[in-house]
C-alpha cells in the first residue's frame, strides 16, 4: 500500500470527525484556541489511536467489530445529537439555574468530545485489523490517519461557525440534526454494503 492510498484512507476515515466538529462549531459563538485544540486532539488522537488497538487486537476479534461498529457509531451519534435536541428545546423559556449564561452546557465538555471522538473512529478500529493485510507501514499509516483527521476535524470546526452564524439561534437544533443525520448516514452505508 502505497503513500497515496494511505492518504486517500485517511480522507475517507477523517470525514465523519469533520462532519461532527462542523456541529460543534454551530454551538458556539466564537471559536477559541481551546476548542480547536479540544476537535484536533480528540478526535485526530482517536482516529491514530483506533487503528493501533485494531492492530493490537488481531484477525481473531475483527470480524466481530466490523459487524457492529455502524451499530455503535449509530448509537454514539443519535444519543449525543438527541441529548443536543432536548437541550434546544429548554433555550426558548427561562434558564433553570444560573439563568445568565446561555449556554448551560459546555459543547467541548470532555466526556461530550469523549464520546465524540469514540463514535467517530469506530470505523479506524476496523481499519487498524486489516492494515496488516494490506502491507500497509503501520507508523506512516497510523500518523498519516491522525494528522489528517486533526487537520479536516479543525477545518471543520471553522466551517461549521462561519455557516452557524447565518443559521440564528437555533444551533444546537442544527447540531443535534447533522449528529442524528451522521448516525443514520453511517448505519445505512454499512446495511447497503452487507
Amino acid at each position: 500500500m502505497n503513500f497515496s492510498a494511505i492518504l486517500l484512507l485517511a480522507l475517507g476515515l477523517a470525514m465523519d470527525a469533520t462532519a461532527v466538529a462542523a456541529a460543534r462549531g454551530l454551538s458556539v459563538p466564537a471559536i477559541r484556541a481551546r476548542h480547536v485544540l479540544l476537535v484536533a486532539g480528540f478526535f485526530g488522537g482517536a482516529q491514530a489511536l483506533m487503528p493501533v488497538i485494531g492492530w493490537l487486537l488481531g484477525a481473531r476479534i475483527g470480524p466481530r467489530v466490523q459487524a457492529w461498529d455502524h451499530w455503535i457509531a449509530f448509537v454514539l451519534l443519535a444519543f449525543i445529537g438527541g441529548k443536543m435536541l432536548w437541550e434546544a428545546r429548554g433555550d426558548d423559556g427561562d434558564g433553570d439555574d444560573g439563568g445568565e449564561g446561555e449556554t448551560t452546557v459546555d459543547p467541548f465538555a470532555l466526556s461530550s468530545m469523549f464520546v465524540l471522538a469514540i463514535a467517530t473512529s469506530i470505523d479506524a478500529l476496523a481499519v487498524g485489523i486489516t492494515l496488516p493485510m494490506l502491507n500497509a507501514p503501520f507508523a506512516i499509516s497510523v500518523v498519516t490517519i491522525g494528522v489528517v483527521t486533526a487537520l479536516l476535524s479543525a477545518a471543520g470546526l471553522f466551517a461549521g461557525r462561519r455557516f452557524g452564524a447565518m443559521l440564528g439561534k437555533r444551533l444546537d437544533l442544527a447540531g443535534g440534526v447533522v449528529l442524528i443525520g451522521l448516525g443514520f448516514k453511517i448505519l445505512l452505508e454499512h446495511l447497503a454494503t452487507s
